[in-house]
């Protein structure tokens, strides 16, 4: 694609990747036969080559962001299933990543999206305070058709309500770590919506990855990765986050040594992965940044890494597994989580379409929530063809969406690893698969 940036636009390092980026795509299209909302709408301009022509105009002219292009790139879920499919190597995230921060800074936005997307950036991140909000969620969830017919924010609310779970599950306990002779040293991200929704998942890994001489620590300081408001532009917030898990990993790396930075979260991984690039621009912090980059990994990618598992005992269960579109499009891991639950004794099936997302993406379910709904019944759909006994994926917010509209249950799949190699089973596993 032609560009026609000034010699001073291209000053600014966040215009002069994306001017690169532009200059890769060669308009084939082949983005529109994977992009959801463009297989959904069938708008040219909800497509990824829509979009960036959208991108290019409004960088390019230093334009404002207006209402139209905000509607377009407010539509995109950020699944990166155009990165996979693109065979010129388009990396669209950076250029939609870039895009959002110009929309931050250039828009304003109605009041009751300022207001909806400041009370996410202000409660998601922190567990204490997100705990609070599902726990007045539960009081008033009986209510969320009631909510859902409010004009401008009534539809979102009511997203909120269904997706907040009827109760809480207890807090997260902290598993007995002691290993003998450990041969490695890892630390396991906490994040902030996981621990309050769903503890277990880490409590799995931990007990999983000592169970294979693996020494787990919980880091004092680290948060919440950034990627929820990093999603929403709001790039000052997410590289304020950034750097304060920066620190402390790097503290810990430097100190007693760390092995691999854990990750059960897949779209934490993700944004974790890409530190590097996020700080790249900031002497203090540019190299220390690359250095946690480069010791993230899925729990599934360092699982396979181990070698043989010890005590695989399979179940005898099918398991539909959704893979994340951060696990396969944003990290490219498709394979390992397949691979160790095959292993493992499980049954694992492949979900027709595979590739698309289930409209979770973030608060993509919240801020688009007829989209993301629509995408989640395909989804569903989808893994019904299947017929498994489980669902298990690698991330909290896919195991929240399509939780939401199912009764199959649904698991992290380290949960199963964990199982399968005589830990207990997944929280909430029906009596009639446990006889497996």
């Amino acid at each position: 694609m032609q560009t026609n940036f000034s010699r001073e636009q291209l000053e600014d390092s966040a215009t002069r990747i994306s001017e690169k980026v532009l200059r890769t795509c060669v308009h084939c299209g082949f983005c529109t036969a994977t992009c959801p909302t463009y297989l959904l709408l069938g708008n040219e301009l909800d497509s990824p080559r829509g979009r960036i022509y959208l991108i290019k105009d409004m960088l390019e002219g230093g334009k404002p962001a207006t209402e139209n292009v905000v509607k377009h790139i407010d539509r995109c879920l950020s699944c990166l299933s155009c990165m996979t499919t693109c065979p010129s190597g388009v990396h669209y995230m950076h250029l939609v990543d870039h895009a959002r921060a110009h929309i931050e800074r250039t828009y304003r936005r109605p009041l009751h999206q300022r207001l909806m997307r400041g009370i996410l950036a202000w409660v998601l991140p922190y567990p204490a305070r997100f705990r609070s909000a599902l726990t007045a969620a539960a009081i008033v969830r009986p209510l969320r058709k009631a909510f859902a017919v409010i004009p401008a924010i009534g539809p979102q609310i009511g997203a909120m309500l269904e997706l907040a779970p009827p109760f809480l599950p207890r807090a997260a306990q902290q598993p007995d770590t002691r290993v003998r002779a450990p041969h490695a040293r890892v630390a396991i991200l906490g994040g902030c919506a996981q621990p309050v929704l769903k503890p277990h998942y880490n409590e799995a890994a931990t007990r999983f990855l000592n169970r294979h001489g693996v020494e787990v620590v919980n880091v004092e300081g680290e948060g919440c990765c950034g990627a929820l408001v990093h999603h929403m532009g709001r790039e000052h917030d997410a590289l304020d986050f950034a750097r304060r898990n920066v620190d402390v990993w790097i503290a810990e790396m430097d100190g007693k040594g760390l092995d691999a930075i854990i990750i059960t979260a897949s779209g934490c991984g993700t944004t974790i992965k890409d530190y590097g690039f996020m700080l790249r621009n900031d002497p203090a912090y540019a190299e220390k940044a690359a250095r946690v980059s480069a010791l993230a990994k899925d729990i599934t990618e360092y699982a396979a890494a181990l070698g043989d598992l010890k005590g695989t005992n399979g179940k005898g269960l099918t398991v539909a597994y959704h893979s994340a579109c951060s696990m396969q499009h944003g990290q490219q891991i498709r394979q390992p989580p397949k691979m160790l639950l095959e292993m493992l004794g499980f049954t694992v099936r492949e979900v027709p379409e595979g590739h698309i997302c289930c409209g979770s993406a973030g608060t993509y379910n919240i801020l688009q929530p007829k989209i993301a709904r629509r995408l989640r019944d395909r989804k569903i759909a989808n893994i019904n063809k299947t017929s498994p006994d489980l669902i298990a994926t690698g991330n909290i917010g896919c195991a929240t969406q399509i939780g939401s509209g199912t009764g199959i249950p649904i698991v992290h799949t380290i949960e199963l690893m964990d199982w399968a190699t005589g830990g207990p089973a997944p929280a909430g596993m029906p009596d009639r698969l446990l006889g497996h």
